[in-house]
């Protein structure tokens, strides 16, 4: 509760940060979250996830603090306030070159890490796969088992600032190219078809009984979904604007290191 404590004081007034006091209060809420001891967002006991928003006022912070500096790894070199992750081994995670990880991010066991990018704040549980060019945006939550295909773009919370983390729960698999942001929620074992947008706006549409049921922000757990459309009139107009759909439930017999295909085949769509 005193870290707790310090971090707000330090939000509401700035200054208190050339104190090293606070500075250092800043700098252990970044080694916990990294050791995975502390996230942004949370699962609840009874369901659902509390957002931890003076942990993300701390990494925020901890951008204010650092000073520039150079590294290099010839013939590469960086200019940036933020240390990489490193000694992979210890940490039982593949990384294959270029996969590169900002310390303050979590890494479960048994992580692999293709060609790929893993932000600030963002917490990849144990067994999960970040796929060649994927990247996982600052405070994203990525449960354990999950595989995000090639070149997925998982939004961060910082840069712009928003309130909730992206969180896509266990057993889940994201298609290609699929791209989640804004706070959206993708519950446990859900399958996303390729090049499915999720944003806070997106309608999501259950079109697999007798009438549709639209909601937005969440993918219920367990569902198979893909791109879609609707028409909606404009001015100058009707055009068809991108929503999801959800097609149907993941089955029972569905492995959950099936491939996208198979689970996609289940309902004869081909994505």
């Amino acid at each position: 509760m005193e870290l707790k404590e310090q971090i707000l004081a330090a939000w509401a007034n700035r200054d208190l940060l050339k104190d090293e006091v606070y500075a250092n209060a800043v700098r252990t809420v970044i080694e916990e979250v990294d050791k995975g001891r502390l996230r942004t967002a949370s699962p609840l006991d009874a369901g659902g996830w509390e957002v931890n928003e003076w942990v993300k006022q701390a990494i925020l912070m901890y951008f204010a603090i650092q000073q520039m500096e150079t590294f290099t790894l010839p013939p590469f070199e960086f200019y940036d306030k933020m240390k990489l992750k490193s000694d992979y081994a210890s940490l039982g995670v593949r990384a294959v070159p270029h996969a590169v990880a900002r310390y303050g991010a979590f890494l479960g066991r048994n992580v692999v890490l293709m060609p790929s990018y893993v932000n600030i704040g963002a917490y990849v549980d144990e067994g999960s796969m970040v796929d060649t060019w994927a990247t996982v945006g600052s405070c994203a939550q990525i449960g354990k088992g999950v595989h995000l295909s090639g070149g997925v773009g998982i939004g961060g919370v910082l840069e712009p600032l928003q309130a909730s983390p992206v969180i896509i729960e266990d057993g889940c698999f994201i298609g290609s190219r699929c791209i989640v942001v804004e706070g959206v929620r993708v519950e446990k074992e859900a399958v996303l078809g390729a090049n499915v947008v999720l944003t806070q706006s997106t309608k999501i549409i259950d079109v697999s009984g007798a009438e549709p049921i639209e909601m937005k922000g969440i993918v219920p757990a367990r569902s198979v979904v893909i791109p879609g459309s609707y028409t909606k009139k404009f001015p100058a107009g009707d055009f068809g604007v991108g929503c999801a759909l959800i097609i149907g439930q993941r089955k029972p017999s569905t492995d959950l290191k099936t491939s996208l295909n198979d689970a996609l085949r289940d309902f004869n769509v081909s994505v």
